[in-house]
């Protein structure tokens, strides 16, 4: 099967062509580079080395080592025989285009080689001539090899490192919109953790004593049942409102507003839920241990208060009539504790189990442990926040 040879590019050609015709129009006029009585004496052997060039350059996109074979000897034909500027020219296109195309071992080894050509050139030149222009001509040639290979691996080296440049850059813009993906979904999750903390306290009371107020026959019981739905409708509201608020304001220092919830608020919390649960016969006793130096980082606070809110809005829904009891301690860690009662008899208000799986969350996210889960006959709920860690992790 005959080898097939790729088409040569029509640059290629045109570069051939011209070099062809204007080593053509020199050789006419006797112009020669280096002897014109070498030129004189070969006569129209001085063309076959050009018309070698004029090959060479026809591959110059497909650098095999014939293509830089067949330039040097075009090249070193060309200066026996006179030398003409247009062969002189194409071979220094065709040592520009071996480095720049050729495969990245050539584009190193390439100039060294020229260089190792050159002195020998030269030294062969001294030889034959035994006169200073033999000196000359081999640094001319020398020149005229090295030059434009050494150009070639310049700018090679400048592309390449172009092209390291854009797929860095490319590869930065997909990480930050992998980053910029993760940090929407990360605030999606934290956001649905913080409306479900909000409204599901004041909801559950809500349903809680709508489900009380259906379930017995007495106005005066009735009564209080509207009057604590609607304490907790406007409670609610507002909290949502706080909520609203925070999503479209941001302080001048980009951070949250100072609106949200911290540890000083749970005696408020305890006191609400104190009011809700009385009708069925629960009592809630806060248990607040002394707090170190330093304070309480505000995501540890937040998650702090967010599980104690959760915890009790579950008591209010679940616990048998006793004392709910709300411990926090710091030693070391910040270990908050919530015991309720076991079974209620009667109507449950429905839950769909977000609740813990958001106080997991919340907890987990800040290095710390959550566990709930029946204890004897108390339920309990116990989360331990480390107070070394004061940002949420990603």
């Amino acid at each position: 099967m005959p080898l097939a040879l790729p088409r040569p590019h029509r640059s290629d050609v045109l570069i051939a062509v011209a070099g062809l015709l204007g080593g053509l129009l020199l050789w006419r006029l006797e112009v020669f580079t280096t002897h014109q009585g070498f030129g004189r004496r070969y006569g129209g052997w001085a063309v076959l080395p050009l018309l070698l060039m004029c090959v060479a350059v026809l591959r110059r996109r497909d650098p095999r080592p014939w293509v830089v074979a067949v330039a040097y000897v075009a090249l070193v034909g060309d200066q026996l025989t006179g030398g003409l500027l247009a062969t002189l020219l194409l071979f220094t296109d065709v040592m520009y285009a071996a480095v720049m195309y050729g495969s990245a071992r050539r584009a190193r080894l390439l100039p060294l080689w020229t260089l190792v050509v050159g002195v020998a050139f030269t030294l062969g030149m001294l030889a034959l001539l035994r006169e200073p222009e033999g000196l000359v001509l081999g640094m001319l040639f020398a020149l005229v090899t090295a030059a434009p290979a050494y150009t070639g691996l310049l700018v090679r080296n400048h592309r390449d490192a172009a092209a390291a440049e854009r797929l860095r850059a490319e590869q930065t813009a997909l990480l930050a919109e992998m980053d910029r993906a993760q940090a929407v979904a990360s605030e999606r999750a934290r956001m649905a953790r913080e409306l479900h903390d909000l409204v599901a306290n004041h909801l559950s009371a809500i349903a809680l004593h709508a489900t009380a107020a259906q379930s017995v026959d007495d106005a005066a019981a009735t009564s209080r049942a509207l009057g604590v739905i609607r304490e907790s409708s406007v409670q609610g509201l507002a909290e949502m409102r706080r909520l609203i608020g925070i999503l479209r304001e941001e302080s001048d220092d980009g951070e949250e507003l100072a609106t949200r919830p911290t540890l000083d608020g749970l005696p408020a919390l305890v006191a609400r839920a104190r009011s809700g649960g009385a009708a069925d016969g629960l009592r809630f006793a806060l248990h607040d241990g002394p707090a170190e130096a330093g304070g309480v980082p505000a995501p540890v606070e937040l998650a702090a208060y967010r599980v104690v809110q959760e915890a009790l809005t579950n008591a209010l829904k679940h616990a048998a009539p006793g004392e709910v009891s709300v411990r926090l301690e710091r030693a070391g860690d910040l270990t908050v504790t919530v015991c309720s009662p076991l079974g209620r008899a009667g109507p449950r208000v429905p839950g769909s189990g977000a609740g813990l799986v958001g106080m997991r969350e919340r907890v987990e996210l800040l290095g710390g442990t959550f566990a709930a889960g029946p204890d004897g006959d108390m339920w309990r709920v116990r989360a331990r926040l480390p107070l070394s860690e004061g940002a949420e992790r990603t």
